[in-house]
């Protein structure tokens, strides 16, 4: 049985405004948590047409994490592997599939659909009935819904947060019944790892991590709002092709045998979003994102699939 959760998560700005700072997000996550041979590496990032939603942006990535992992984990796995995330971006639209080639029955699938509202559409994806009774909602308060201590940063709470730029915040308690402007992201999150004895276990263990991850991430997207809001699309996508070169310019300097002679595994590269919806394993390790991300912070895994 796969696990399926819809997560709602509202923001305090149009969904407009939100495709900026998706990509501007993501792309300095993927830099700050990139380098040591682990971290994001952006495989591919081109236009795509697809029949049903018109143009949008592929990517592909692969998400170097094997020493992160929980040991029980780590026991079933080699101790050096990638996640490949492939993303399909037709916002408002937007699909990321996560697969493993050394787990074949392992896999997350997300769909995701932006409105401009605060999450009272009830069947926003469009699903089957036979999917909707299978489907548990989960609402995510990115104001009063608690991050993790390891995790918390006062200037980040949206409770205590004012943007100068748009004024807006900080977000009172029911702020999600009365802002504007206010959109939703609704994340439709299959989950399935389907070897006997630790399926529910994993899949349990990836919803609590996309969970965090969605929590902590909306609310940074929201209290970096001052550095992305004037950026216009071509602003961002420049942006993000930059970091992307520093992204995979980090990895590939792990390519050396400087672990090996520590006596470490060596990382064996095979070689993007908001583009995306962006990751599982895209873990929730403590990111402490630099006002200007000129190093990496080698903390945790946060891609695109937001």
């Amino acid at each position: 049985m796969v696990l399926t959760k819809e997560y709602r998560i509202c923001m305090p700005m149009s969904v407009e405004e939100y495709h900026i700072g998706q990509l501007y997000m993501i792309a300095r996550h993927s830099l700050e948590q990139s380098g040591d041979g682990e971290g994001v590496e952006v495989i591919e990032n081109r236009e795509c047409l697809d029949d049903k939603h018109g143009k949008g942006q592929f990517t592909e990535k692969r998400i170097h994490l094997s020493s992160r992992l929980p040991y029980w984990i780590q026991s079933v796995i080699p101790k050096i592997f990638y996640v490949t995330e492939k993303s399909w971006n037709f916002y408002p639209f937007t699909i990321t599939e996560y697969t493993c080639s050394f787990i074949p029955r392992f896999n997350i699938s997300i769909e995701t659909k932006y409105d401009n509202n605060n999450g009272c559409t009830e069947n926003c994806l469009g699903l089957t009935p036979e999917k909707l009774v299978d489907r548990t909602v989960d609402y995510i308060d990115i104001a009063y819904d608690e991050v993790s201590a390891k995790h918390y940063k006062e200037e980040e709470d949206p409770r205590f947060f004012q943007s100068r730029k748009t004024q807006r915040g900080p977000l009172v308690e029911g702020w999600r019944n009365n802002f504007q402007p206010i959109m939703c992201s609704y994340k439709l999150v299959h989950a399935s790892f389907e070897v006997f004895g630790l399926q529910t276990k994993v899949e349990d263990f990836i919803h609590s991590c996309i969970r965090e991850v969605l929590l902590l991430g909306h609310r940074q997207a929201f209290a970096w709002i001052d550095e992305w809001i004037d950026m216009t699309m071509e602003d961002v996508r420049t942006y993000e092709a930059n970091l992307q070169k520093q992204t995979n310019s980090l990895l590939k300097q792990a390519e050396t045998p400087i672990t090996a002679a520590d006596g470490g595994g060596s990382s064996t590269l095979v070689g993007n979003d908001g583009g995306g919806d962006n990751g599982i394993f895209n873990n929730t390790l403590g990111i402490t994102p630099p006002e200007t991300p000129k190093s990496p912070v080698k903390k945790g895994y946060f891609s695109g699939w937001f």
